[in-house]
């Protein structure tokens, strides 16, 4: 396992997946537990990426709980079906909202974010925790980090 990440200086945004995805995927090969990937994970997409907020929010009972993240301080606690990652919870699948504020019922964790991509990671059927990346740019997110970002999270089931 290596502990360098390598960036491109330049490149599309899917040039920038292209180059990260196997690296993660090594990354995180081998090793069993999940807050240590999680953590591993939002260094590497923030440094990659330079994301606003990237972090982990885990199912524990009823309640997604405040994970591993790079960024400004966050939400603690979110109930099921609340915000955008409540709702990616509930549903069971990404969320791409490109404006926060046109949400409803979005939590503002904080007001310099913009939009936001909430991916959930799926474990024998249930959704064990959830993948939330805000921007401080609105429209940020499209289905190429959709789609990067859920093969990513299939690199995390145990």
């Amino acid at each position: 396992m290596s502990e360098t990440i390598q960036i491109l200086d330049q490149g599309t945004k899917e040039e920038q997946y292209v180059n990260l995805l196997p690296q993660i995927f090594s990354l995180v090969s081998g090793e069993k537990d999940q807050i240590a990937n999680f953590a591993n994970v939002s260094a590497a997409l923030k440094a990659a990426f330079d994301f606003f907020w990237v972090g982990f929010y885990r199912v524990v009972e009823q309640e997604l709980v405040l994970g591993p993240f790079q960024g400004p301080i966050a939400c603690t606690r979110i109930a099921f079906g609340k915000g955008v990652c409540g709702q990616s919870w509930k549903q069971a699948s990404t969320l791409i909202v490109p404006d926060v504020n046109q949400f409803p019922g979005h939590i503002a964790c904080s007001a310099w974010s913009q939009s936001e991509i909430v991916v959930p990671l799926i474990e024998h059927d249930r959704v064990i925790a959830v993948l939330d990346i805000d921007s401080d740019r609105l429209n940020a997110f499209d289905a190429i980090d959709q789609s990067y970002l859920e093969t990513m999270m299939t690199y995390l089931v145990c």
